[in-house]
């Protein structure tokens, strides 16, 4: 299995603001769509949230909630959404999964998932937006003794950015 964070982020670390991105980038939005679908995504109630009620299509959903309350929504065979409580019960729960899901398993979110997900996470797929954005939601450095970038395609319209790929060394 390869644990395999998705984000985009501005120049100061900027990955939302009010439970929203502070930016509108299709391209970052289409490289999102593509890379996830059919896959499993893990990500915090707070990221699910803003998906306004709905799943994802053709995506696996695990939501890591401290809530009890929390642990029910209506799933589809093409779209589940399960609750756990912690990263490792999220790996877990995804493990045997990932021969209907593909064995690259996705987290997309917020800040304290990225970061709590950083020490076990193989692949970082980084938009880096070349602007700064207020916002309270931050993804943490990436340390380039433990990852290298392999990667990197750059984009000047409609707002500059460059689509980074990161391996663990």
């Amino acid at each position: 299995m390869i644990l395999t964070h998705v984000v985009a982020c501005s120049e100061n670390r900027v990955i939302g603001a009010q439970g929203g991105l502070p930016w509108h980038l299709p391209e970052d939005m289409k490289f999102f769509r593509e890379t996830t679908k059919g896959h499993i995504m893990i990500m915090g109630r707070k990221t699910f949230d803003s998906f306004n009620g709905r799943a994802l299509p053709n995506r696996y959903h695990i939501v890591i909630t401290r809530d009890p309350s929390k642990h029910s929504f209506p799933s589809t065979e093409s779209s589940p959404v399960v609750f756990v409580s912690s990263i490792e019960e999220a790996v877990e729960h995804a493990r045997p999964l990932t021969e209907k899901w593909g064995d690259e398993v996705f987290i997309i979110g917020g800040g304290e998932i990225y970061k709590q997900a950083m020490p076990i996470t193989d692949k970082i797929y980084l938009t880096l937006i070349h602007q700064e954005f207020p916002g309270d939601t931050y993804y943490p450095e990436i340390d380039e003794n433990i990852f290298t970038q392999t990667h990197r395609r750059d984009v000047e319209t409609p707002i500059p950015c460059s689509f980074l790929t990161y391996l663990r060394k």
